[in-house]
């Protein structure tokens, strides 16, 4: 049974830097797209990026792009979302998804696997 396990949330103030984790098990990592999304407190899931199998394609949600970064080790199965310049709008509880097909992901459409969340908190 595939299993993902965030990591690396945190209190940070505006400015600041964060790199998130995501750890996969259970499945062949190399064979599928990895996303990660936020949901703000009173707010709907939303998409923030996603990296496709072999790591060579990424998207981002407009309000990440430029400060956030995704990228993959596939000899680590794990994911990782680099993201800079935070601001106090960044703070969301984000999970890690998984999908064969990145553009699913990025549609958020037929998403069933999901981590637990690590909470970020942006203070200004």
């Amino acid at each position: 049974q595939v299993q993902l396990v965030e990591s690396g949330g945190g209190l940070v103030q505006a400015g600041d830097s964060l790199r998130l984790s995501c750890a996969v098990s259970g499945r062949t990592f190399s064979s599928y797209a990895m996303g990660w999304f936020r949901q703000a407190p009173g707010k709907e899931r939303e998409f923030v990026a996603v990296i496709n199998w072999s790591g060579g394609s990424t998207r981002y949600a407009d309000s990440v792009k430029g400060r956030f970064t995704i990228s993959r080790d596939n000899a680590k199965n794990t994911v990782y979302l680099q993201m800079n310049s935070l601001k106090p709008e960044d703070t969301a509880v984000y999970y890690c998804t998984t999908h064969p097909s990145a553009e699913y992901i990025r549609d958020g459409r037929y998403l069933e696997v999901w981590g637990q969340g690590t909470l970020v908190t942006v203070s200004s």
